[in-house]
């Protein structure tokens, strides 16, 4: 029953069908795990002659007439209907929901519960729940689930349609995934009491139960499926990759700085898995600025020297190209050959025509170059995962902020080493991420990956000052800026958009015309944002890198990776539009030296809470 179309069950326009499509509503089980967002609860019943602004309370009455309409200046499309319970009326109003006023049935009786506001036509409620009919006073206190709605989908619909099918389950349909004694050990209830909890709970308590049930399930799953997929590797066998620890220590001692004692423990882990035959699958976590690229870097030389390939995914053009910069600046001179293959340009290094420059080259002659193994290590983007990229002998994938990749490209990429004739052998994995990520819920959600911390900073780096700008104090903000740059630093200034045609927040072009014409005009600003080409991005990067670019104004383009140690300043506009780890990779940006950085964050609400 439960993967039966709800077509079998409910009589649906092929509107309705197309609404509860977009919602992922196709089946019965998706209808059972379409879980609501919130519950509120029926109030006690008062009459609307009794009422007192700001209480929250229940009214029965009547709807004597419904209207939609829009505001004059903001055009926000409102519904509105008037109601009276024989002791008075009260206008009802709901905001950006304007089919309410057909869904309300004037001389209908309804139950609505809400806050009491009092307006200048006199009391009012704003968005209440509502039933038809009484709610006796026995079920004040009920709590009612509300889901995600839409135009044409509403909570009561959803309500309804999971009654019904609660009716017609069996106890055949709901097949329980977690073992009874886990459920016991962990105080769990049961599939069908969890649905029915959680859709329709007696109280809060229940309600919670419920979703830690399918919180605790979700996790089960996963942790079941990582271990499967592990064991799935490890029925195969890896290449062999004897450490060069000679030519190892030499380059070492050529780096422009010293290992910490974290990097070089790391190294030591990577090396240990590398020598082995049992496939490596380890997750590098560390701070931005921690030193992870030369970790890459050593464990790349390592496979190149035992004359096998490197694939080495980045999330980003702009961090592919800078891992592609660094890997030659560091790669060149021991006379490995290496390409860059991204959706837009592909590369080769090292030219034949000019020695020590990369060339652009054309697809096919990459493809063909890496196939015969000519090509020893690939650095990309998803390009990487395409099924025309073909390795000789890769042994080694490394992935950069791999949370920035879902788990079937990861598998895509490793399992490229599969088909080679030394048998089933498959590469070495090693991901990498900067987000920070609790110990023991990086072991939850990457359970299929070893955990390598780089808990410790190279000598010299500051902690980043970070502070929330209000509006009264933006200027102060943009003097402290100034200074930076007349001190010879450099600075970005992060938008969430690049262009805004509704002037609801700032965005790229608009705020690099305002910087550079109105707030800092004695200076060089430029513009970074993926609408841009390739080479213009390329151009501007390289721009900033070198110092002749004191502003740029970007997108979350350069979110990861990004590394110019002279940037010390960075300004993020509408802060709340990003999620938390977002705001830590883009702060990540100037920590890269021993300077001081500073980050200073906008939001686009006066409010307290943003």
């Amino acid at each position: 029953m439960l993967d039966e179309p709800l077509t079998n069950y409910f009589k649906l326009t092929e509107k309705q069908v197309g609404i509860l499509d977009r919602f992922g509503l196709k089946t019965v089980r998706d209808l059972l795990w379409h879980f609501p967002s919130r519950y509120e609860g029926f109030a006690g019943r008062k009459a609307i002659t009794d009422l007192v602004p700001n209480e929250r309370a229940s009214i029965h009455a009547r709807v004597v007439k419904t209207e939609a309409k829009k505001t004059f200046r903001k055009r926000i499309k409102i519904a509105s209907a008037i109601v009276a319970d024989g002791t008075g009326t009260m206008r009802i109003t709901w905001f950006n929901q304007p089919y309410m006023a057909q869904i309300l049935k004037p001389e209908i009786d309804y139950t609505f519960t809400g806050t009491v506001k009092a307006g200048k036509d006199g009391l009012a409620m704003q968005n209440p729940i509502f039933e038809s009919g009484d709610v006796a006073s026995k079920d004040s206190g009920t709590l009612v689930p509300i889901y995600p709605e839409t135009r044409g989908l509403t909570s009561r619909w959803l309500r309804f349609a999971l009654k019904k099918i609660f009716t017609k389950i069996s106890p055949e349909d709901l097949k329980e995934l977690i073992p009874e004694e886990v459920l016991k050990k962990y105080n769990l209830p049961a599939l069908r009491k969890s649905l029915e909890e959680i859709h329709f709970p007696r109280d809060k308590k229940w309600a919670e139960a419920a979703r830690k049930r399918f919180s605790f399930e979700e996790i089960f799953v996963i942790q079941l499926l990582r271990q499967s997929w592990r064991k799935e590797r490890e029925e195969h066998k890896a290449f062999k990759i004897q450490v060069p620890k000679n030519e190892l220590e030499d380059f070492i001692k050529k780096l422009p700085f010293p290992l910490t004692q974290a990097q070089a423990k790391a190294v030591a882990n990577i090396f240990e898995n590398l020598s082995e035959e049992k496939p490596m699958s380890r997750l590098l976590e560390g701070d931005v600025g921690s030193g992870k690229t030369i970790v890459a870097l050593l464990s790349s030389l390592a496979a190149v020297k035992n004359g096998y390939q490197v694939a080495y995914m980045a999330p980003t053009e702009v961090l592919a190209r800078q891992l592609f910069g660094e890997f030659m600046k560091y790669f060149g001179p021991l006379g490995i050959k290496m390409g860059l293959a991204t959706s837009s340009e592909f590369l080769k290094y090292p030219s034949k025509a000019f020695a020590g420059r990369p060339t652009h080259i054309a697809r096919a002659p990459l493809l063909k170059w890496l196939a015969s193994g000519e090509i020893q290590i690939l650095i990309g983007t998803h390009s990487l995962i395409q099924e025309k990229v073909k390795f000789k002998n890769l042994a080694l994938v490394i992935i950069d902020e791999q949370h920035r990749f879902g788990i079937n490209q990861r598998l895509k990429l490793v399992k490229k080493g599969k088909n080679l004739p030394a048998g089933r052998q498959v590469p070495h994995l090693l991901s990498m991420t900067a987000t920070p990520i609790p110990r023991t819920l990086a072991l939850t959600i990457y359970g299929d990956l070893d955990l390598t911390l780089i808990d410790e900073m190279p000598a010299g780096r500051k902690k980043v000052m970070t502070e929330v700008i209000s509006p009264e104090k933006r200027n102060h903000a943009y003097e402290h800026v100034r200074a930076e740059i007349k001190s010879g630093r450099q600075a970005y200034v992060l938008c969430p958009r690049i262009e805004d045609t509704d002037d609801l927040m700032r965005a790229v072009k608009k705020e690099y015309e305002t910087l550079s014409q109105e707030i800092f005009p004695e200076f060089k600003v430029a513009a970074l944002h993926g609408k841009m080409l390739p080479k213009e991005k390329e151009k501007v990067m390289k721009e900033f890198y070198a110092g002749n670019i004191d502003i740029l104004v970007a997108t979350s383009v350069i979110e990861v990776g990004v590394n110019v140690p002279n940037a010390t300043v960075i300004m993020i506009e509408g802060a709340e539009r990003f999620g938390l780890a977002q705001l830590h990779q883009l702060r990540g940006r100037v920590m890269r030296s021993s300077h001081q950085p500073y980050c200073f964050l906008f939001t686009e609400s006066n409010s307290t809470k943003t």
